[in-house]
């Protein structure tokens, strides 16, 4: 995948994420998942992006450790939505599916980049 698919990915789930968002019912529980979830589903995207303008491998290294962590967060948010029943699973799932591939697309190329330091 190419670096501009990758940042139109990442912002195409960030805006399934706020959509989602939009969808929860107004109950105090949902808003502080809200709050969690629209930040770091928003945070793949943004520090992605930061990922494309890395001044060097540690620092490509150190924003996409970021990244992955965003995307692993939004599992859990997501996770936790369906759990408590503010949405059901079957529209979460999709969400948590990219999530997890977002997440495990970051973690190869943690990995890729820290291999390339060691030659």
């Amino acid at each position: 995948m190419t670096e501009i698919e990758m940042k139109q990915r990442t912002k195409d789930f960030s805006i399934r994420i706020l959509k989602l968002i939009e969808d929860l019912p107004e109950a105090r529980a949902a808003r502080i998942i809200a709050n969690q979830l629209g930040r770091a589903g928003t945070s793949v995207a943004a520090n992605y992006r930061a990922v494309c303008r890395a001044k060097s491998n540690a620092d490509m290294v150190t924003k996409v450790t970021t990244v992955e962590e965003e995307a692993d967060e939004c599992a859990f948010w997501l996770e936790l939505v369906a759990e408590t029943g503010l949405m059901a699973a079957a529209q979460t799932g999709a969400l948590l599916k990219e999530a997890g591939e977002l997440t495990a697309m970051m973690v190869a190329s943690r990995r890729t980049l820290l291999a390339g330091n060691r030659k």
